[in-house]
């Protein structure tokens, strides 16, 4: 009876000495938004390479809002030669980076297309079984 009472009496010590902390409900917990993706360590795959400059930026290391930007957009595309000589004479390579950006702006210029255009984009969809066109007089 004793011994069950020594391990009891041992078993609770140990128990309530975790309980020192307070209720854990104001301690002080890690931003997850503040966290930045750190690259891999890599093994050069030639050792006979200088040793880069003190003070220099690693080559491997991206800023995180760069990583997020190629993740949402994507980087440049790599297409087949045919796609890409349509677009080059299309003028593809002469597009601003961020057009995007600039299409809600008020300052871009719109050029009203006429009534024609907002009821073809306004028409329902359908099979176009019913159909009718008019000719403006």
């Amino acid at each position: 009876m004793t011994r069950a009472l020594a391990f009891l009496a041992v078993g609770t010590a140990v128990l309530v000495t975790g309980c020192g902390g307070g209720s854990g409900l104001n301690r002080v917990k890690p931003n997850e938004y503040a966290v930045a993706r750190q690259a891999p360590l890599v093994i050069p795959p030639d050792y006979a390479l200088v040793p880069p400059k003190p003070g220099a930026p690693r080559p491997q290391d991206q800023n995180p809002n760069t990583l997020a930007l190629e993740a949402l957009f994507g980087g440049p595309v790599q297409r087949p030669p045919g796609e890409a000589a349509v677009v080059e004479q299309a003028g593809g390579d002469q597009i601003a980076p961020g057009v995007r950006s600039e299409v809600g702006d008020p300052k871009t210029q719109v050029i009203d297309k006429g009534a024609t255009t907002r009821d073809i984009v306004a028409a329902p969809e359908g099979d176009g079984q019913a159909a009718r066109t008019k000719t403006p007089q």
